[in-house]
C-alpha cells in the first residue's frame, strides 16, 4: 500500500478491500493500485467534477430538520465496492427467499387464512398493534400474491465477513436512482477501471421495473397496461427519484389531482381526455392514498382509489398495509416465517434481536444497554437509534426510560461492527463503515437486481450510514465471474 493508501489500517474488523496484513484482496488489486497512484488533488478534482455534474442534473436529496428542508447534492465516494460473482449468487438466493416469504405472509394476512397467526409463528397482537397494519387492505387482492413488488433489503457484513439482514423496507424503498447515477458518474470518472473488470450493468432497471409492473396489472388491462407514478410533488425529498423512474420506464409522473375515479375505475386527466390507469406505482404513504378512507384533509391521494383497487380495476404498488412486515419488531420473526412458508432454513441470517415485551430479554438488555443498539420500531433514516458503546450516560438513561415506558415501541440488537472500505477522508483514503441496500422486484416471479445502494458513514468510527445523517454512497460492482484483472 502506498500513495493515498499509505498507512491504511483496516483495523480489527472486516475490511472488504484490504486484509489485516495490509494486502489488497484479489477482487480489489487493480482498484487499489489505481487509486494508490492518484494524488489527493487528483481525487478531489474528480470528486468536484462529479459533484458539479450531479448539481447540474439536479441529482439531490433533501434533509429535513426543524420542519425545514435543506437540499443537498447527492454524495458519492469514488472508491467503488466490489461483490464477487460467488458472493452475489449467495446474496441473490437469500434475498429472493426472504422477500418470497414476506410476500407469502402479507398475502396470507390480508387475503388468506392468516395461517402464521393462527399457528403462533407471529403473535397476533404484534401484527395488529403495528403502525403499518392496515385493516383497509383486507379484501384487496394482488396478482400472484405479490403485495411487495419492490423491496429494499438492508444488508450488512460483520467482523467475520458474513452477510446478514439488518432491515426490510417493503413500503416505498428509495435509492435505486442513485445506484444508476453513481454508475454513470463512475463510468465517466474512471473508464479504465471497467476495462479490467466484468461488471454487471445497472442501466436496465427501468425496463425491469416496467416489466414487473406490467405483470401485476389487472386482467382487464390487456397487453399494454397504462402505468403511472404517483408522487406527492416537487417538495418531496425523493422527488428526483420519482421523476427519474418515470423517464426510465417511459410512463407519466402524476400527482393526486391528475387522477380521478369514476365507477371504480381510475383515470388520468390528459389533454385528450380521461385515460384509464391500470397500475399506480405510488410514492406516498398509506395514510395519504385516499381521503375517503384515510385522511380527509390530505390532497395528495385520490378519492375512491381504494374502492377501485378492491374492485380489481387497478393495482397499487406496493400494496396497502405492507408496513406491518417492515416494522422493526416484526423483523425478529422473519427467519421463522421463511421456515414456515418455504420449509427452508434462511440463507441470510438476522442480526440477533431482542424484543422488549419479553421480560427476560428486556432485563438482560437493560443491564447491558451500553453494549447494544437500541432502535425505535417505527422510525427510519437512522433517527432515534442509540448505539450503546458510543452513547453518553444521559443517552443511555433516556433509552432505558423510553423502553420501560413503551415495551412495544423498541427493539434491541447486538452491535454489528460493519465492514469497512477505503473512502476519501481529508488527504488520504481511510476505512469507513458501510451497508448495502439491494432491490428485489416481484411480479409473476422474483428478480434480484444486481448490486444495490452502498451507503457509507463518512465520519470516522460512525456506524450510521444514512445520507440524512451525513453518510455518502459508493458505486456497487457485481462481477459476473469473467474478470480480466
Amino acid at each position: 500500500m502506498n500513495g493515498l493508501l499509505a498507512g491504511y489500517d483496516p483495523g480489527s474488523g472486516f475490511d472488504e478491500a484490504v486484509t489485516v496484513e495490509g494486502v489488497a484482496r484479489e477482487a480489489y488489486r487493480y482498484i487499489t493500485a489505481r487509486f494508490a497512484a492518484l494524488t489527493t488533488e487528483d481525487l478531489r478534482r474528480i470528486e468536484g467534477l462529479v459533484a458539479d455534474e450531479f448539481r447540474r442534473q439536479g441529482i439531490t436529496f433533501t434533509v429535513y430538520s426543524d420542519d425545514e428542508g435543506v437540499e443537498r447534492t447527492w454524495p458519492m465516494d469514488l472508491f467503488p465496492r466490489v461483490i464477487t460473482a460467488a458472493e452475489w449468487a449467495m446474496l441473490e438466493r437469500g434475498l429472493a427467499q426472504r422477500v418470497g416469504a414476506l410476500n407469502r405472509f402479507l398475502d396470507d394476512l390480508y387475503s388468506g387464512e392468516q395461517a402464521a397467526l393462527h399457528d403462533g409463528v407471529v403473535p397476533r397482537w404484534v401484527v395488529t398493534s403495528s403502525q403499518g397494519f392496515e385493516r383497509n387492505a383486507f379484501g384487496i387482492d394482488v396478482p400472484f400474491g405479490s403485495r411487495c413488488m419492490i423491496a429494499g433489503i438492508d444488508v450488512v457484513r460483520g467482523a467475520d465477513g458474513r452477510y446478514s439482514v439488518l432491515e426490510d423496507n417493503l413500503r416505498n424503498p428509495s435509492g435505486i436512482s442513485y445506484v444508476i447515477e453513481n454508475r454513470s458518474a463512475m463510468s465517466r470518472a474512471f473508464p479504465g477501471l471497467f476495462a479490467n473488470h466484468s461488471v454487471r450493468p445497472v442501466e436496465q432497471y427501468g425496463q425491469l421495473l416496467r416489466s414487473t409492473l406490467e405483470e401485476v396489472a389487472p386482467a382487464s388491462a390487456g397487453d399494454d397496461p397504462n402505468i403511472v407514478i404517483l408522487t406527492p410533488g416537487v417538495y418531496n425529498s425523493a422527488y428526483f427519484e420519482h421523476a427519474f423512474l418515470a423517464r426510465a420506464m417511459g410512463v407519466e409522473l402524476v400527482e393526486g389531482r391528475d387522477l380521478v375515479v369514476d365507477d371504480h375505475v381510475v383515470y388520468a386527466r390528459t389533454v385528450g381526455g380521461l385515460s384509464p390507469v391500470d397500475v399506480i406505482y405510488r410514492r406516498i404513504g398509506d395514510a395519504f392514498l385516499d381521503p375517503v378512507s384515510f385522511r380527509p384533509d390530505s390532497t395528495l391521494g385520490v378519492s375512491g382509489l381504494l374502492g377501485a383497487a378492491r374492485a380489481g380495476t387497478v393495482t397499487i404498488c406496493n400494496a396497502l398495509g405492507n408496513g406491518v412486515a417492515d416494522d422493526k419488531a416484526f423483523y425478529a420473526y422473519v427467519p421463522d416465517l421463511i421456515r414456515y412458508y418455504l420449509s427452508e432454513d434462511p440463507v441470510l441470517a438476522n442480526v440477533p434481536t431482542f424484543v422488549m415485551w419479553d421480560d427476560d430479554q428486556r432485563e438482560q438488555c437493560l443491564q447491558h444497554l451500553d453494549e447494544y443498539v437500541v432502535k425505535p420500531v417505527a422510525e427510519s433514516g437512522g433517527y432515534g437509534i442509540v448505539i450503546g458503546p458510543h452513547a453518553s450516560d444521559e443517552e443511555l438513561e433516556a433509552a432505558r426510560k423510553a423502553i420501560e415506558a413503551d415495551h412495544r415501541g423498541w427493539i434491541v440488537q447486538e452491535l454489528v461492527h460493519l465492514s469497512t472500505l477505503p473512502s476519501l477522508a481529508g488527504d488520504r483514503l481511510a476505512p469507513r463503515h458501510l451497508d448495502l441496500r439491494p432491490f428485489v422486484l416481484t411480479g409473476e416471479r422474483t428478480r434480484v437486481f444486481p448490486g444495490g445502494l452502498t451507503r457509507v458513514a463518512m465520519r470516522e468510527g460512525s456506524l450510521i450510514v444514512n445520507s440524512s445523517q451525513g453518510g455518502g454512497s459508493k458505486d456497487t460492482w457485481v462481477l459476473d465471474g469473467t474478470d480480466t484483472q
